[in-house]
């Protein structure tokens, strides 16, 4: 066996590859071992187990659903941190996975576990950084078990009374397990590390008077956020872009962004100051760009919006550029769009329209970057482009070819991109695998299949089976995938990934402050194409769960069809009645041992 470790933000993806055929004969799964540096040592642990777990080998001191003893049925682990084994403050550092092949007897009992056959990794877990480039990704998965058991089903995402500066330390809510947690708590778990880079930087303002900070904001009513704004605008240090679309302003009701407008003017010295526009469309960019009078320092962009739902709700990234050269064109773009007084036909004339910013290798990865809103000429082409690159893999006359991506909507606008990605499930050449919050066109497979994978992450109310806990329905809270990125070829040898605040529709790209950068780095192209692989999965099985299995007519009849169902079972393609712990086509396993 041999088993590689992919590197994410905060997560490890295991791949393992049985080398023989041989070896795969009797095959039950894989047992995983997890060594934290200096820490204690555990097994993984599996949702599932075996409905007689004394019928099998059982590692003494383990749980029935731990690896050791119920092993998982797939080729590849996602590995996040915490949840059963460390909690919400989970450690960072050096890990060592070992993974073992189990198998079954021939009376298919799980025999006992053979530490000679384990394969041993070793691999830093941490938040990603790369030279003076850093990531960041939310985790926003309030539909999981992990949020149930920590946070509970119905908890909220902000107080009720809709204050918009409210303060973060009080107690939100009570969980199963009876402890009381604080909004900070939430928010620290759903921002994860995209949340830690935000308040990095807007700390290293705060905290250094020679430092200001130049924002585009589009969404912006994160407390903790807005509160530092409000401490740099009493200090003569912040200069803020704000979206002023009807979303975002009203005269009759004011929005949370008119609140703030109204606060930061009160608080506001010279030459602190608020610019509120929206281009033909939208001023949807979220950006900050600090720098000192003498120089600009670094520049933070991505998807991911200064709001409560942009935070805590959405699957979102930002990147961060230590890198003053970047910093400074993202400055200069900034004092074009504030001096334009953000009207979209001032900045058609600037030469950011039709210009792409290239930085070449070095402290930061390669990287293209393109700021709208364009001419129709220029969209175009931009996601021409991209709509190539992405057909390329196709024509690739090797197995490794790949297209990841989670894209906020593909059936709403006129793109390439989206028409490209549509269609990319149906080409046996490309592995796609690819999420959105459209709900057409989505297409599952069952594994062996070489079709690939569009799945939304709105699947609406999912009623999980037994042994899995009820999870909340997303439902008016927001969208799920607010990520729009796009990963072509992220462990080959031509690696690149799309992404930014675009959503890479012609309209957008015509009509919103935007920025789109083109990332050609494996490292960085293999942390998406991890967060597009865990969504994904996720929401897969979500999906399957969303509504009730179609009985199979003419085998059992409907009075008895109706009552099982009634009873929680499920009619299975291949066994009869099955009791709903297992979805036979997610697994490549022995019917006996999904229907023992």
């Amino acid at each position: 066996m041999s088993v590689t470790a992919h590197v994410g933000d905060c997560k490890t993806l295991l791949a393992f590859n049985l080398l023989q055929s041989k070896s795969a004969q009797n095959l039950a799964g894989f047992t995983i071992h997890c060594q934290p540096k200096g820490q204690a040592p555990y097994y993984l642990y599996n949702t599932l187990q075996f409905e007689t777990p004394g019928a099998h080998a059982q590692v003494a001191g383990e749980p029935a659903n731990s690896t050791a003893n119920a092993p998982i049925h797939k080729f590849r682990w996602l590995h996040v941190p915490g949840s059963v084994h460390q909690g919400t403050n989970p450690f960072f550092g050096e890990y060592t996975y070992t993974i073992f092949p189990r198998y079954f007897d021939s009376k298919q009992s799980l025999i006992a576990l053979d530490t000679t056959l384990g394969v041993a990794v070793s691999v830093y877990v941490g938040s990603f950084a790369k030279n003076k480039f850093k990531l960041g990704f939310t985790r926003g998965y309030t539909q999981s078990q992990a949020f149930t058991h920590h946070f509970g089903i119905d908890a909220p995402i902000r107080p009720k009374t809709g204050e918009l500066l409210f303060d973060t330390a009080q107690v939100s809510g009570t969980n199963a397990a009876g402890a009381q947690y604080t909004f900070a708590d939430e928010y620290a778990w759903l921002g994860l590390t995209a949340r830690a880079r935000i308040f990095e930087l807007l700390n290293e303002v705060l905290q250094d008077t020679s430092q200001y900070l130049d924002v585009f904001a589009y969404d912006l009513n994160e407390p903790d956020i807005c509160k530092i704004l409000l401490a740099l605008a009493s200090q003569g240090r912040v200069r803020i872009i704000l979206d002023n679309a009807s979303l975002h302003h009203s005269a009759a009701k004011p929005t949370p962004e008119d609140e703030f407008e109204a606060q930061f003017r009160v608080v506001a010295k010279s030459p602190a100051d608020i610019l509120r526009g929206h281009f033909k469309r939208f001023a949807h960019d979220k950006v900050f760009v600090s720098f000192k009078p003498e120089s600009a320092l670094k520049v933070l962009t991505g998807s991911t919006n200064f709001s409560v739902t942009g935070l805590y709700v959405n699957s979102n990234h930002v990147l961060v550029f230590d890198d003053p050269s970047v910093a400074a064109e993202y400055g200069k773009l900034f004092e074009a769009v504030w001096q334009g007084g953000i009207q979209l036909k001032p900045y058609l004339q600037s030469p950011f329209t039709s210009a792409t910013f290239s930085i070449p290798q070095g402290t930061s990865p390669q990287t293209d970057i393109t700021f709208a809103p364009h001419t129709a000429q220029f969209a175009s082409k931009i996601l021409d482009d991209v709509a190539t690159r992405i057909q390329q893999e196709g024509k690739k006359s090797t197995k490794e070819a790949s297209v990841l991506f989670a894209v906020m909507e593909i059936d709403n606008g006129t793109s390439p991109v989206y028409t490209a990605l549509k269609n990319l499930h149906a080409d046996d050449n490309i592995f796609s695998y690819g999420i959105s919050d459209s709900s057409s066109g989505i297409s599952l497979y069952a594994p062996g299949k070489k079709t690939g994978v569009l799945v939304t992450g709105k699947p609406g109310k999912s009623v999980l089976p037994p042994p899995f806990d009820q999870v909340r329905s997303i439902g008016g809270i927001g969208h799920q995938i607010h990520h729009k990125f796009v990963v072509c070829d992220f462990n080959g040898d031509d690696p690149v990934v799309y992404c930014g605040s675009s959503n890479l529709a012609l309209g957008g790209e015509q009509a919103n402050g935007d920025n789109l950068l083109a990332i050609y780095d494996g490292d960085v192209a293999t942390v998406f194409a991890i967060e597009a692989v865990g969504l994904v999965d996720h929401f897969q099985f979500l999906n399957r769960m969303a509504s009730a299995p179609s009985p199979l007519k003419g085998k059992v009849p409907a009075s008895k069809q109706q009552a099982a169902l009634a009873a929680g079972w499920f009619l299975s393609t291949t066994d009869g009645w099955a009791k709903p712990y297992f979805n036979p086509s997610d697994f490549h396993c022995t019917d006996r041992l999904l229907f023992a």
